[in-house]
């Protein structure tokens, strides 16, 4: 690499840029909307279903992306004056091993839908495969992050569909998974932070010595500086939280709620008007209730009678005029 191309780097801070903590930790706090709502959802205490749902999908995406594109600006900036294989893999052995963690403890918590590749496997494949672009120009990284977008396009073949292939990105289907960020198209992201980064060195200017003063923003930034633990206690947190509250707050009509929300979903789906529903569920409770079935259904315990017996119940509410 020649003189003229380091030189631009040279007047850059040997510090931590704040600036981009900074965005990293609004990335975060995306997240903890998306990741509280989707608990919310989880636990019916919501009637959204926010995975299937468009716009919450499209907010997932966008967060998954600014992520990936701010792993690529900060590798191009980590490595300005030369990649220090020390620092490199001691943080690459980080994610991993969190990426690990999350596989692991999704296997437990929720095996029909544990993550195999989601946003920190992607992260280490990525930090590994971003290497040899390093020393590519800003517009040929921007090419090559066109590609991996346009490459879902095209027809793949059938060989792809295999399950251990899935996390290139190119089978038809996914598997159940909560999270599955694949190689394609997400490592186009990637790419498009790197070249950010080349065109924001070779500018230079505040950005790079703006410091967060203000209290919100240094939290915000101390977020973004500890984003590893931050993202892998979030979740923990906010499930235990969730659990302590609806523990303390269950009353009748708490007690309720998720069986009214369930009840929802399914008649909403039938393209039935909400106020209908609303009515014919109520109803069903109040007939399970009165035939001393309700606690059966809240601890899942009905006989093949009794499950009969709800049906017909159920049925008679939303026959009802």
């Amino acid at each position: 690499m020649s003189h003229a191309e380091t030189a631009p780097t040279s007047s850059l801070p040997r510090r931590r840029i704040d600036l981009v903590d900074l965005a990293r930790g609004l990335a975060l706090l995306a997240m903890f909307v998306y990741h509280f709502a989707y608990d919310l959802s989880h636990f019916d205490l919501i009637a959204t279903d926010v995975p299937a749902h468009p716009g919450w999908s499209a907010f997932a995406r966008l967060i998954a992306g600014s992520f990936l594109t701010i792993v690529g600006f900060s590798l191009v900036l980590a490595t300005r004056r030369g990649v220090n294989l020390s620092a490199y893999f001691r943080r690459l052995a980080m994610v991993v091993g969190a990426a690990a963690l999350v596989t692991i403890a999704t296997w437990f918590a929720m095996p029909e839908s544990f993550i195999y590749f989601g946003i920190l496997h992607n992260i280490a494949l990525s930090s590994v495969l971003a290497l040899p672009f390093l020393r590519l120009p800003a517009a040929v990284l921007l090419l090559f992050s066109a590609l991996l977008f346009a490459l879902p396009l095209l027809p793949a073949p059938q060989m792809l569909d295999q399950p251990w292939l899935l996390w290139l990105g190119f089978a038809h289907v996914s598997g159940a998974t909560a999270d599955f960020v694949p190689i394609v198209p997400w490592f186009g992201c990637v790419l498009a932070g790197m070249a950010l980064g080349k065109m924001a060195l070779a500018r230079q200017g505040s950005w790079s010595h703006w410091q967060a003063r203000s209290l919100p923003a240094r939290v915000i930034a101390w977020g973004g500086r500890h984003s590893l633990s931050v993202y892998l206690l979030h979740q923990p947190i906010f499930i235990g939280v969730l659990l302590i509250v609806m523990r303390l707050a269950v009353g009748p009509e708490q007690e309720a709620r998720p069986f009214l929300i369930s009840c929802l979903r399914s008649c909403v789906s039938a393209e039935t008007s909400l106020q209908v529903c609303e009515k014919a569920c109520n109803c069903a409770i109040d007939g399970l209730k009165r035939d001393g079935l309700w606690q059966k259904v809240l601890s899942n315990t009905l006989t093949r009678e009794e499950s009969a017996r709800t049906g017909s119940i159920a049925g008679a509410c939303f026959r009802a005029p």
